[in-house]
């Protein structure tokens, strides 16, 4: 069966209409940006955050596309109105604030030793902090867990 000039002209050009709209569809038509200043510390909410259209804003790759990534993250800097909100400006809440106690746990395969500590900088669930043994007085390092314990060595 042989196909007229017309129809493959045809089926071109929706191929070709089709294939510019892609990349159109694959980034959002809406993000989220905040409809009040937020400030370090403050976390996102339907009250602080609207949605503007992405094609009217400067949205670069580094900046939030969608409301699923703020879900449990603080700005780390203050945030303007209307404004794209960047990756780099979003982090964890604070668990553990500098000069706290906190518990210090090390575990080696079955030994588990707990010891008490002061935090020595703010961290957040993940965040490598330097904390001080409050019997020995020995600064070390530990990984925050998301009980608020500090994971050392091991």
């Amino acid at each position: 069966m042989t196909r007229s000039p017309r129809r493959i002209s045809m089926a071109l050009t929706v191929a070709v209409i089709l294939a510019a709209a892609l990349p159109a569809a694959a980034d959002p038509a809406y993000v989220p940006v905040p409809k009040v200043m937020i400030y370090p510390g403050d976390g996102f909410s339907n009250d602080t955050l609207t949605d503007a259209p992405a094609a009217s804003l400067d949205i670069g790759a580094n900046d939030v596309r969608s409301r699923a990534e703020l879900l449990g993250k603080v700005a780390q800097r203050t945030l303007l109105p209307g404004r794209p909100i960047p990756l780099q400006a979003l982090t964890n809440p604070r668990v553990v604030r500098s000069g706290s106690a906190v518990k210090m746990l090390y575990v080696d395969g079955g030994l588990r030793i707990e010891a008490s500590g002061t935090a020595l900088q703010d961290g957040g669930v993940g965040d490598l902090i330097h904390l001080r043994n409050a019997d020995s007085g020995v600064a070390v390092d530990g990984r925050i867990q998301v009980d608020g314990t500090v994971l050392v060595g091991g």
